[in-house]
């Protein structure tokens, strides 16, 4: 039976990833700084507590334990909090090494950002030049760069997934689809941007699936992988695409401002994750939509 730890389980894609590894049958383990909320809390998954950042815990919480495969999600998510972003998602990593590297795990998937591009145009391809803006994608930046070495040096077993939007059932509502579904099924004002901004949006089965079939694959170590449709669109669009599924949107437009370091259009190149993964997204758009809708109505 293969087992599996779950960095930052407790969260919206440690969620799906547990689920999904449940119903393969393998023993699946998350760490997390919390408990999961009950809403996320799966039957067959050992939640153990554990700060990543501090590597004695890491030492003492997973002493004797052995997994097959672990997948880092973790990190802290509020980026406004500079030192324990640069912390949990950089030093965390670290610590992280230090401790599998002589675990014999078959892989280790550090699940990276599209943020650590930064300024680079879109098409983003995974061979650019990365000039990252925030913290957040720096400290993701250097976590995938530290990995890389150690791949170089020791022959790590690493992969690097960067994901775009991703969005779906379970997804706490602080990310742009869950505000804007809620905010249509409660019928409140939606306070937005201009909404021309274009994003790539990835339904979270998708995403899930690409780092199953990255598990599997023995032959791609060492590289960056971009996850996402390919396919950027227009907020505005999606907003449309709500309204017309909920029957209402009260939008406040030019109430959120773009930050000075966010691009106007970002998406991936996806031509690695095609070659190397043989993945492609599956769910479009309307049908992610119809799911995610369908779901947060069951919650109002």
């Amino acid at each position: 039976m293969k087992s599996i730890l779950i960095v930052g389980g407790t969260g919206f894609v440690g969620y799906h990833l547990a689920k999904k590894c449940i119903n393969k049958n393998w023993l699946v383990s998350s760490i997390s700084t919390k408990k999961p909320k009950k809403l996320r809390k799966l039957k067959g998954v050992k939640y153990i507590i554990c700060d990543i950042t501090n590597f004695k815990n890491i030492k003492k919480k997973l002493k004797k334990k052995k997994y097959d495969y672990v997948v880092n999600l973790g990190g802290y998510v509020d980026h406004k909090n500079k030192v324990k972003t640069y912390n949990s998602h950089y030093i965390g990593v670290k610590n992280l090494f230090n401790f599998f590297k002589t675990k014999d795990v078959r892989k280790f998937i550090q699940v990276g950002s599209s943020n650590e591009y930064g300024a680079v145009n879109s098409p983003q391809v995974e061979s650019s030049i990365c000039k990252p803006k925030t913290i957040y994608g720096k400290a993701k930046f250097l976590a995938s760069q530290f990995l890389l070495n150690q791949y170089n040096k020791v022959a790590f077993p690493v992969i690097i997934i960067r994901f775009y939007q991703l969005y779906g059932p379970y997804q706490d509502n602080n990310r742009f689809i869950p505000q804007l579904i809620n905010s249509s099924l409660r019928k409140t004002f939606f306070l937005t941007s201009s909404g021309k901004q274009l994003r790539d949006f990835l339904y979270i089965d998708d995403g899930v699936n690409a780092i199953l079939k990255s598990l599997k694959n023995k032959e791609i170590n060492g590289n960056i992988i971009n996850i996402g449709t390919g396919k950027p669109i227009q907020l505005i669009k999606v907003m449309h695409l709500v309204k017309r599924k909920t029957n209402y949107f009260n939008p406040i437009f030019g109430k959120v401002k773009l930050r000075k370091d966010e691009n106007k259009i970002i998406y991936p190149k996806i031509d690695l994750a095609k070659k190397l993964l043989k993945w492609k997204f599956r769910i479009s758009l309307e049908q992610g939509l119809d799911k995610t809708i369908k779901f947060y109505k069951r919650l109002a």
